[in-house]
Order: structure tokens, then C-alpha cells, then sequence
């Protein structure tokens, strides 16, 4: 898997480990190769004793467009050690506290993985979209359980079914942010907001975060591994070969024969 030294940019400075998407050009779209650098990095940070917090941010215009569909397509994530799925797991169970800075459109995981973090700011352009059944697919990142769990049952139906975009006021409303900002404060109010926990005591912060998370960590995972097995499943049948294929040619799908 190639990926350039700029698509994911990760910087250490007073305990605050910062990872940047910065591939601006294709709106912050993963790759494989993506999944894998964002794995190893968190693997780096829980290892390193001299990292307490980690912060995720885009550019003040986008977060991330979610999957590269074209990488995607070349490299589908049908076995449970695809990038994407270790990055999942890896996020899921990261031990120290994760801030996210979000400006723009959050399409995909670039949505589903701001469940796993700890506190999430948001410019007030920020856009957040779960499209997975409009691409003949399912949720992940165990979505179809946290989702419910955070907005309610009919909310998350909306947001999982319909896939239609919310912005940054009701991702307030529901909780999934802790405050919505003007673009161009968003990284700084996050980083703000990172290193007042990096001047605390790591072990407490590593505690509370996994009192927290008691007894749903392991729900977390298992419906990770569910819905994966899922999406490698539904990734074979006509409804997202058709959604693919519609994307690819920039036209409408037609799910009448699925």
C-alpha cells in the first residue's frame, strides 16, 4: 500500500499527539493506506508514556469525505485485518483521551469514528452524514449500536436509513459535539481543550475514560466485527455494485432490481 508522508500528517508537542488529514485536494477521502498510517499512529500513541491526549483535524473546509471510492473499489475491505477495520478497533479501544476538530463535511467514518472520541468540536460549516444503505452498504464502527444509543432509536434511524446530512447545531443538540465554534477557532479551541488534559495526571485521565466506557467496550467491538462481516458480505451484492458503479459513471443508481 503506497501512501504520501502528506496525506496524514502527525505531530508530538507538550503530550498532545496532533493527526492531520491534510489530503485537501481529494477532500480528505481514506485509503487503505490511510487506515494503516491512522492505526499505527494511535498504536504509537497508547505506547508512548510521553503522549497523553490525541487530537483528529481536517481543514477548516473538510474533514474527511469518508472512504476513496476508487481505492475503495481496488481494495475492498472484506476480511476483518482490511486497514479500515484495525483502525476501528484500534480507535475504539484507545486508551487516552481523543479530541476532534471537525469543519466541513464529516461523510462516512469520517462521522461514525467522532463516536470514539472523548470531546468534538465543530465549526458551525460542519456537516455530518452516515450514507451507508445509499451506497448499498451498512453502518460501521459499531454505528448501528453508539448511534441509537446517543441520538434515540428514531434519530438514528433518520441519520442511518435516509443518510441525509445534519449540521453542526443538531450534532450539538443530540451530544455528539461539545460545542460549535467559527471554522477558523476550531483547531485552536481543540487544541485548547488538549492540552488541559495533558497538564493532568495520565493515569487518572486513562481511569475515568475507562470507567467511563464500562461495559460497552466489549458490545463496541463485537458489533464492529458484526457489522464488518456485514459490509464484506453486502460488498458483493447488486445493490452497491449498482451504488458503485452509479457513482463511478456520475449518475443516478437504480435499485429497482435490488
Amino acid at each position: 500500500m503506497n501512501v504520501s508522508p502528506q496525506d496524514i500528517l502527525t505531530h508530538t508537542e507538550a503530550g498532545v499527539t496532533t493527526i492531520t488529514f491534510n489530503r485537501v485536494d481529494k477532500k480528505n477521502s481514506l485509503t487503505a493506506a490511510m487506515y494503516a498510517t491512522l492505526a499505527d499512529a494511535l498504536d504509537a500513541a497508547a505506547h508512548d508514556a510521553a503522549v497523553r491526549v490525541v487530537v483528529f483535524q481536517g481543514d477548516v473546509a473538510i474533514f474527511s469525505a469518508g472512504n476513496d471510492i476508487g481505492d475503495f473499489l481496488q481494495q475492498p475491505p472484506s476480511t476483518q485485518d482490511a486497514p479500515v477495520f484495525r483502525f476501528l478497533r484500534t480507535i475504539a479501544t484507545f486508551p487516552k483521551p481523543v479530541v476532534a476538530a471537525v469543519c466541513g463535511p464529516a461523510v462516512g467514518i469520517g462521522t461514525t469514528m467522532l463516536f470514539h472520541c472523548d470531546l468534538v468540536y465543530a465549526g458551525d460549516n460542519a456537516a455530518f452524514s452516515m450514507p451507508f444503505v445509499n451506497l448499498g452498504l451498512c453502518p460501521e464502527a459499531a454505528s448501528s449500536l453508539l448511534v441509537p444509543q446517543m441520538l434515540g432509536y428514531h434519530r438514528a434511524a433518520e441519520a442511518l436509513l435516509l443518510g441525509e446530512p445534519f449540521m453542526a447545531e443538531a450534532a450539538l443538540e443530540v451530544g455528539l459535539v461539545n460545542r460549535v465554534v467559527p471554522p477558523t477557532e476550531c483547531n485552536a479551541i481543540a487544541q485548547a481543550q488538549a492540552r488541559k488534559l495533558a497538564a493532568k495526571p495520565l493515569s487518572a485521565l486513562i481511569e475515568t475514560k475507562r470507567l467511563l466506557k464500562h461495559g460497552q467496550s466489549a458490545a463496541v467491538l463485537e458489533r464492529i466485527n458484526e457489522e464488518g462481516a456485514s459490509f464484506g458480505r453486502m460488498l458483493r451484492e447488486p445493490a452497491a455494485r449498482e451504488a458503485f458503479s452509479a457513482f463511478m459513471e456520475k449518475r443516478r443508481p437504480d435499485f429497482s432490481g435490488c
